[in-house]
């Protein structure tokens, strides 16, 4: 998620992180207008509920901490606008919720900013990398992960992979999980022991042989989506998808009948739970 300083779609995505408030503005005002209709409340329940509904929809700290950086900085998130408007359009509709993003970066504090009083965890490979982004933005919730696969090896996992029970779709898991080499084994506890509403994919980094690629990020997202036991699909989105190896993983796993949208480099999944009732296949 790392990128050198660009400008000229600054004021653009500030209103994107601007939005969230803009939004809450717009209801606050709808829903005091609401009560203030409602005859049958007494005076006391009318101030209750005005009050209730201010609470609810000001601004949270991170919030404005996100609008003050972004209004000062000559650094901007990696996404484009349009592609990030894919995400925040679902935020919209399912905050507070369970989000987790693979990587760290400039647009970190706008995703969190953009789920207010739900949960936001990032995952980065470079323990680096990570110590200069909390230091700017203390407030992130950040954790270090180790990959097991080389981008070099991408091509040979795709090949092998099926020849590993424990990487199938009826017996694949992820803690724990170190016959599959595509298992990420090492996450937070925090990771395995919660149910993620949205996963956006935007790391680790995939340019180099060496680098981790997101093999292993790809098909633990999907064993995640497909081990939800909560009701609803799992929104996934994965970045950087003009990349051959991104490409090919997602059209193995994430499959294209699941794809919603297509802007930019990004593409949105809809992920729905495994159906227990189906025996034998693979994930698409």
């Amino acid at each position: 998620m790392k990128r050198p300083p660009f400008t000229p779609e600054k004021s653009c995505l500030l209103a994107v992180a601007l939005s969230g408030l803009i939004i809450g503005a717009f209801l606050l005002s709808h829903l005091i207008w609401s009560v203030d209709n409602i005859s049958s409340f007494g005076l006391c329940s009318l101030a209750s509920a005005k009050a209730r509904a201010a609470a609810d929809y000001e601004a949270t700290p991170i919030q404005l901490q996100s609008i003050l950086h972004y209004a000062t900085s000559k650094i901007v998130p990696q996404q484009s606008l349009a592609e990030i408007s894919v995400t925040f359009d679902v935020l919209k509709t399912r905050s507070p919720c369970n989000f987790l993003v693979f990587g760290l970066g400039f647009d970190s504090l706008m995703w969190t900013s953009l789920n207010p009083h739900g949960t936001t965890l990032f995952l980065e490979e470079d323990p680096q990398w990570v110590q200069t982004i909390v230091k700017k933005a203390p407030t992130l919730n950040a954790h270090t992960v180790q990959y097991r696969t080389q981008l070099q090896e991408a091509d040979s996992l795709l090949k092998t992979y099926r020849s590993e029970p424990f990487c199938s779709p009826s017996k694949a898991y992820l803690r724990g999980n170190y016959k599959c080499k595509l298992a990420l084994t090492g996450l937070p506890d925090e990771v395995y022991d919660k149910e993620w509403d949205l996963i956006m994919i935007d790391a680790p980094k995939g340019y180099f042989p060496e680098a981790p690629g997101r093999m292993a990020a790809i098909f633990s997202a999907v064993v995640m989506a497909r081990g939800r036991k909560g009701s609803g699909v799992t929104h996934v989105f994965l970045h950087d998808v003009d990349r051959r190896v991104e490409k090919m993983f997602a059209e193995e796993f994430l499959c294209r009948k699941y794809l919603v949208k297509a802007v930019g480099r990004l593409w949105h999944f809809e992920i729905p739970v495994a159906n227990v009732s189906q025996s034998g296949g693979w994930f698409c």
